[in-house]
């Protein structure tokens, strides 16, 4: 078995000069960085008093559980014969948050819509998108379904 380790180092930028004296006092303004990538800028959802263009944990999970599919799907097509020449996710997830402010994602849905090179293709493109969701490191690790609803189209 081989070992992966990764790091990160969370920034908060968010002190408007009276530190957290009061819950509305701060912004939830971070950095996300790590060595030899590009930072990414990170506040808290809306909702929570986060800045809606920047990338919240949330966005940031399902952001990866996407991501991951979409690689190993890649991955898998290369493999299988499946030439794919297009690929987007607009993917959704849900969080409950309960009485007590702390709160759980419930579900993600992926909706890949793949376009592959030709007509004999499309079967294998759908059905390659179960055996991604097994390989997915990041959709074996969350507690909550993982959905899928791919289309596949031909290269016009």
């Amino acid at each position: 078995m081989k070992r992966h380790t990764y790091n990160a180092t969370i920034t908060w930028t968010g002190n408007l000069g009276e530190g957290t004296s009061d819950y509305k006092a701060y912004s939830r303004d971070h950095i996300i960085s790590a060595t030899e990538k590009k930072d990414i800028e990170g506040s808290s959802d809306p909702s929570f008093r986060g800045d809606k263009s920047r990338y919240s944990p949330e966005d940031l999970l399902l952001d990866s559980i996407s991501a991951c599919h979409m690689l190993w799907y890649l991955h898998l097509c290369a493999t299988n014969g499946v030439v794919v020449t297009a690929y987007e996710d607009p993917a959704t997830g849900t969080m409950v948050e309960e009485k007590d402010g702390s709160g759980q994602v419930t579900e993600v849905t992926l909706n890949p819509k793949v376009t592959v090179q030709h007509e004999s293709m499309l079967e294998k493109a759908n059905a390659l998108h179960h055996e991604a969701n097994k390989l997915c490191f990041i959709a074996r690790s969350v507690k909550f379904p993982v959905h899928h609803k791919p289309t596949a189209f031909v290269k016009t």
